[in-house]
């Protein structure tokens, strides 16, 4: 007899992130969880030994999405472990500061291939099994709300998060026009993980440039994601999760 009990795979959720948080949110919807991870095992394997300590039922699993046969691995990992994927949750990214004269091709390149292609593979592979579910399934890539107002000293990471948005657009018409009951959806979260190291005066200029006057957190990403999983009347949407900082120049 098939397991009804949803599945969600979740990239980049080693570290205790947004990824993570997400994670957290579906263990207490009861969610069989994959766990992805490329270079933080160890808080990958300990982050998941929590959640089977309270009796869940949570994988972990190594891939570098930069490399298409891992990604396809990583899907077919999860089909094997759990026999369905209903959550994709694409959370896996990297950021690095470096000014314009310092950066480059090869700092590109590592941002794309991390950040756009990984995003891509994932969304083709995992919504590809999705689409062959009569269930179908939802995938939710993160974003950066920043893309349209980007900060100085990132100009290999933003091009590399904007073309999340139109991968995201894309993938909802080439998947859904697949299987109706697959929707694409991004989150395009704004400061709601403010670095602990964070000067107090940029802190204070971050939160004064939201319209709301105050830091986010990782639950108003939680709860974006669940809203997502939860609509079944939307797709291809774009959501900034930032406070209005999309809207308000500060």
């Amino acid at each position: 007899m098939s397991n009804t009990t949803p599945v969600a795979l979740i990239t980049g959720a080693g570290k205790k992130r947004i990824g993570w948080h997400i994670a957290q949110a579906l263990a207490e919807r009861g969610y069989r969880l994959a766990i992805h991870y490329r270079t933080s095992r160890s808080e990958a394997e300990e982050n998941v030994h929590e959640l089977q300590k309270r009796g869940l039922e949570a994988i972990v699993l190594r891939a570098d999405l930069r490399v298409e046969i891992e990604v396809s691995q990583l899907v077919q990992a999860v089909l094997k472990n759990f026999g369905q994927i209903d959550v994709l949750v694409n959370a896996a990214a990297i950021w690095k500061r470096r000014k314009l004269e310092e950066i480059t091709a090869a700092d590109v390149r590592e941002h794309f291939e991390t950040n756009t292609l990984g995003t891509f593979l994932t969304c083709q592979h995992g919504g590809l099994a999705m689409a062959a579910q009569p269930s179908g399934g939802t995938i939710i890539n993160i974003g950066d709300w920043a893309e349209v107002r980007p900060y100085l000293d990132y100009a290999a990471y933003f091009p590399s998060k904007g073309a999340v948005t139109t991968l995201t657009r894309s993938m909802a018409i080439e998947l859904g026009t697949r299987n109706p009951k697959v929707r694409v959806n991004a989150i395009l979260p704004g400061p709601v993980m403010l670095p602990p190291d964070l000067p107090a005066a940029e802190r204070a200029e971050t939160i004064n440039a939201t319209l709301v006057k105050r830091e986010g957190s990782p639950r108003n990403i939680v709860l974006a994601a669940l809203h997502f999983i939860d609509n079944d009347f939307v797709t291809g949407t774009c959501l900034p999760v930032d406070g209005g900082r999309t809207i308000f120049a500060g």
